[in-house]
């Protein structure tokens, strides 16, 4: 045996300490997670689960986290494929202002969105007669109501959206678009036909991350919208609710029913591209 082949085959008898170090420090974590649903799961059985899912309370956190996710992320997206074409075709004056604005909702604390969201619906100049005029709650009353659910979600979730589409549409050779447009069709013309129909993985995939995302939003609803039962109580809230009175059994169903919707998601994730959504989605 030459040389190189020798010091080949000793490198690679010395790597397993390297590798064998590093699978230690991953499993720890992986370990981490998969303990913490298999304890969720060991908790409770099954009739306890059915038992709490049947309270009329819960049924109607699952009915308004279903209906105001997925308005919710549909609104994200009607927001995210003009900016994500904008910020991934077009270059313009401030444009990293607003790239740094769309991740602002990302970075921030879930409380200060929601804390901020209750200012700016009940904004006050004081001494000022056009005080009352000012307050956006008195012309579109939506704190402490299902609306205000819907906005405190959105808020965050579009961030997402955004940041998926941006990069959906980045994959997209922009010599079809060129193209379309030396054949005679408009810049309009030529995105709803070229354009947006090659990037349907990404539609999908951001209009996923951004329900997945809304159905997770805790601390700006809990602000902005409260946690009233049977009004603008969702499915995070309902976990802390119970855990409030100490209905320890019903917290574990709930967050096993996310735990669920979230797998879901993350297998529906998975199988329109991971790429698209965590491996370039979040860059800044």
């Amino acid at each position: 045996m030459n040389d190189p082949q020798r010091r080949g085959l000793h490198g690679r008898q010395s790597d397993w300490p390297f590798t064998t170090t590093f699978w230690i420090i991953g499993g720890v974590y992986l370990g981490l997670v998969v303990a913490m649903v298999a304890a969720d799961v060991t908790f409770t059985s099954p009739s306890q689960i059915v038992r709490a899912l049947a309270t009329p309370e819960i049924r109607y956190a699952i009915k308004l986290s279903l209906l105001s996710c997925t308005l919710s992320s549909l609104l994200s997206l009607i927001v995210a494929v003009p900016l994500g074409y904008l910020l991934s075709r077009q270059e313009f004056p401030g444009k990293s202002l607003v790239d740094t604005v769309v991740d602002i909702p990302i970075v921030l604390p879930p409380l200060v969105v929601g804390l901020s969201l209750l200012i700016l619906f009940q904004i006050r100049i004081a001494g000022h007669r056009l005080e009352e005029w000012l307050r956006m709650d008195l012309h579109f009353p939506v704190t402490y109501a299902v609306p205000s659910v819907i906005l405190a979600q959105f808020a965050v979730a579009a961030a997402f959206a955004v940041r998926t589409l941006r990069v959906s549409f980045e994959q997209i050779n922009p010599r079809n678009e060129q193209v379309a447009l030396t054949l005679g069709c408009t810049r309009a013309q030529a995105f709803w036909r070229v354009v947006l129909p090659e990037a349907r993985r990404g539609l999908m995939a951001a209009g996923t991350l951004a329900w997945a995302r809304s159905l997770g939003e805790f601390g700006p609803i809990l602000i902005f919208s409260g946690a009233t039962r049977m009004k603008t109580e969702v499915l995070s809230t309902t976990v802390f609710l119970e855990l409030s009175v100490g209905n320890i059994e019903a917290a574990v169903a709930v967050s096993l029913l996310m735990i669920a919707l979230a797998l879901l998601v993350l297998i529906l994730v998975r199988l329109l591209g991971t790429d698209i959504v965590f491996g370039k989605a979040l860059r800044p």
